[in-house]
């Protein structure tokens, strides 16, 4: 079965001034970096979940064939309506969670975390200095189970809830736990 990662980028970014995902870094927008290193760590094929009427003209990898895109009908609820709304549309195993916001991860750290899950069947966190980050991987036969939680749930709740499925495996990549919500979280 074919890898998939579901990237949120569906919250409205007002601790940064809004606009988050389309700020430049490194002379692309910010989401671009985010689908590379998916793309290039082996990821088979993304879910990119929006609000209506996002406009991502400017990232032109959300146009690549590997990159589908979803709304999420209601972003107020949170990032894990978002993965909810992403899971929806996704048919993959194992299935990645990267926030769109997480432009440093490396793809070599995806790699990684693909080939564990793929190794262990449960949930893959990658870990930078003892501190646990994202990409998560998370196998298929949570889906289910992740598609009917309350809309209260939270990806932390749930990993609790399977934490003796959990691995971690330890990155040399900072990124893992890098996300970026203020305008000097860039530099």
């Amino acid at each position: 079965m074919p890898s998939v990662a579901i990237v949120p980028a569906a919250g409205r970014g007002e601790r940064f001034g809004g606009m988050k995902l389309a700020a430049m870094l490194r002379g692309e927008p910010l989401l671009s970096h985010t689908l590379r290193c998916l793309l290039d760590g082996g990821v088979d094929q993304i879910v990119l979940v929006t609000t209506t009427g996002a406009e991502l003209s400017h990232v032109a990898l959300a146009a690549d064939p590997r990159v589908r895109r979803t709304v999420n009908p209601e972003p107020s609820r949170g990032m894990f309506s978002s993965i909810q709304a992403g899971l929806a549309a996704a048919d993959g195993d194992p299935i990645l969670i990267l926030p769109g916001d997480m432009p440093f991860v490396e793809a070599q750290t995806v790699s990684t975390v693909l080939a564990e899950a793929r190794r262990c069947g449960g949930i893959v966190s990658p870990s930078h200095q003892g501190r646990r980050g994202h990409p998560i991987a998370l196998p298929a036969r949570l889906k289910a189970s992740i598609l009917d939680a309350p809309a209260g749930s939270t990806l932390a709740s749930l990993l609790d809830a399977h934490e003796q499925d959990r691995v971690s495996v330890e990155v040399d990549d900072p990124g893992v736990s890098k996300d970026v919500d203020v305008v000097s979280d860039l530099k």
